[in-house]
Parts: structure tokens; sequence; C-alpha cells
């Protein structure tokens, strides 16, 4: 529920007029689709379920109906086609998967026909649809249960690519997408936001005039910060707590990752000349790569010093909670990445945080989701 508090959202501290959780956030963007078109539908494992997809879909399907919110077998390809032929006859398909790897058994219907239908038939046919894909560490679910595949499906003309970080990201552009954006949206959710809680403003969100577009979180003048999902959570924390050592970090939230605010970014290099990309995927051939090339070819004067990148470790994801913790950077790397780059010195003898998974600061799992 919504309420008057005093919350920290990584920059500031302030008196929030209304607080919501994300998974309250993607309840009601759900909630408000069904109810505003009774072409909408959702689909996928659990959305029927008590759980409802971390709590997004609860109840949803005793409201509107069996029809139009419902469970479905492990048959990926098929669920996929099943909602192309729906939004090719008006409907809008709501696809959701716990995790995002099993888009990879959907490809062919992804890559080769809903990227492309339109293109193919000259703009006469469309396939508008959300797909929801959970992406992020967990409780040990090890290599094909964690992979952050972003980078994958941005990589495909035809596709946008959204990762919101918080409620305010949830509200702004899902109502957006499902009700003017006549286009196929692969939304990527990370595991570890939907139980935490953020300040909203209602009225800055009605007033945005891009909801698909990147967002400055902090500003400051010794370095830019480009991030992703649950790292632009990390780099407002790291934002805040190196304040106290005198560094300032401009926070870019990419947001919607097919559709960068280059303008955006090449600005706040200009005015701090360092910049360190925090992705939730592999470095290689990835967002970090992507954003790298795009000031390669339009600034490469701008940097003082080589860019830094934080990624996953370039291995499939082990099991073993301590290796895992290994496997992600947390807080820890991040300000020391940032105090590096900043200094210009591995040794730059500022204090840092404690050095603990991210797991710690934001939700233990238990299983099986």
């Amino acid at each position: 529920m919504a309420r008057g508090r005093t919350t920290f959202d990584g920059c500031n501290l302030a008196m929030a007029a209304e607080i919501l959780k994300y998974a309250e956030a993607l309840f009601e963007t759900m909630e408000g689709a069904l109810d505003k078109s009774d072409s909408t539908f959702i689909i996928g494992q659990g959305a029927d379920d008590h759980k409802g997809i971390f709590g997004t879909t609860v109840g949803l399907a005793e409201k509107y109906g069996a029809n139009r919110v419902m469970d479905t077998p492990l048959a990926e390809e098929a669920i996929t086609g099943i909602s192309v032929g729906a939004a090719l006859n008006g409907m809008y398909p709501i696809m959701t998967h716990i995790r995002a790897d099993f888009m990879l058994l959907a490809t062919n219907q992804i890559i080769n026909l809903i990227a492309k239908y339109r293109y193919m038939f000259g703009g006469h046919y469309k396939v508008p649809l959300l797909i929801r894909a959970v992406v992020g560490r967990s409780w040990g679910q090890g290599a094909q249960h964690t992979q952050s595949l972003q980078s994958l499906f941005s990589h495909i003309p035809g596709l946008t690519v959204l990762m919101p970080a918080d409620s305010s990201a949830i509200l702004s552009a899902y109502p957006y997408i499902i009700h003017n954006y006549k286009a196929p949206v692969i939304s990527f959710e990370h595991r570890l936001l939907y139980e935490l809680e953020f300040e909203i403003d209602r009225q800055e969100i009605l007033g945005t005039d891009n909801p698909l577009g990147s967002r400055l979180k902090c500003v400051g003048d010794d370095i830019t910060i480009v991030a992703t999902s649950i790292m632009v959570l990390e780099a407002e924390r790291a934002a805040a707590y190196l304040k106290d050592a005198g560094i300032e970090c401009d926070v870019i939230d990419l947001n919607c990752i097919s559709n960068l605010d280059t303008d955006m970014i090449i600005e706040s290099i200009r005015k701090t000349g360092r910049l360190l990309i925090a992705d939730t995927s592999w470095k290689a051939f990835g967002v970090s790569a992507e954003i790298c090339r795009l000031v390669c070819e339009t600034s490469p004067d701008i940097l003082k010093l080589p860019v830094v990148t934080l990624g996953m470790a370039a291995a499939p994801c082990p099991t073993a909670k301590t290796l895992e913790d290994l496997y992600y950077p947390d807080l820890y790397d991040l300000c020391d990445a940032i105090c590096k780059l900043v200094t210009g010195s591995s040794k730059h003898g500022i204090d840092l945080p404690e050095k603990k998974p991210m797991t710690d600061t934001y939700k233990h799992f238990r299983g099986p989701f």
C-alpha cells in the first residue's frame, strides 16, 4: 500500500508523498491494462497461482476470468505463437516468463516473426505485445536460470528492450507501451526489485514526455555512471556513499537500452570526462560495449581516462552461493572502481563500504522462484 514516510532513494533523503513497491506498481499496471481493454490478456507460467508472479498478478484471474489471465504449460514457443496470432488479430498479449532464460525456447518466434512482421509486410501487419521476463541472481539457480539477455534481444531491429529500475519507470512506461506503443516490447524485471519500496510522484510520471527515455538519477561533476536495472540502485548507493569523500557522480539510468539517450550520455561525459558502465550481464558484446561504441564514434576526445566497465564474470553463473557472490559485482567493487577512476590511482586511500553480496542488502531467496 502507498503511504507517507521518510525514504532513502539512493541520492537523497526526503519526505515521500507516496511509497510504492516495484511489485505493486506492476500489479497496478497489469490490472489497469485488463480493466481498460477487453482485448488485453496475461499469459504465462504462474500467472494465476497464489504467488501471481511475485505478486504482480495476484487475484487478477478471479477478477477478470481464466480466459484473460491464464497459466500455461512448459511450451514457450507454442505460447509465443498463440500470442503472435492474437496480436495480429487485434488483441494485446502480455506474456510473462518467470525466468528470462525460458525466452530462448521462443527465439524463432520472437526474432524471426515478432521483430520482422512490420518490415516484411510494409507496415500493414504489426505485433504489439509486451513480454515480461524476470532476470537476476537468486538462491543458487545456476547457469541456466540466471542469465540477463538484454543485449541479445537489443541487437535485433524491431524489438524494443526495457529495463525498468524502479516503480516510477514501471508506472510511466508500461501504460504507454500497452495502450499507445504499436510495437513489440521485451521488459526485463530484476528479481531483487519486486519487494523494494520507491518514492513516486504521480504528477511527474503523468508529465513525462518520453516514458522510454534514459533518466538522470544523480548529478555530479566528477564521473558519469551509466547503469541498467538494479545496478542503477547500486550506482545511486555508491554516489551517496562517496559524497563524504568529496566525489560527485552523474548517474544515468538507461531505462530502455534499445532507445538510448545518446545526447544525455555524451553531455554528461563531456562534463565529467570519466565514464563507468555498470550492467547486469556480461561485458563482452553487451550494453557496455554499445555505450563505448557510441562514445568512440561520436566524441572520443571527451574522455580523460579509459572507460571502466562492471558486469557478470565471463563464465556461466555458479550455483554455490559463495561462488555466486564472487560472480556479481557489489557496492564495494563499484565504489572501488569509481575511486580509482576519479583519483587516477589504484591506491586511492578512500574508505570503502563493507564487502557483502547484493542479496544481503535487498533480499534473500529461499525458493522456488
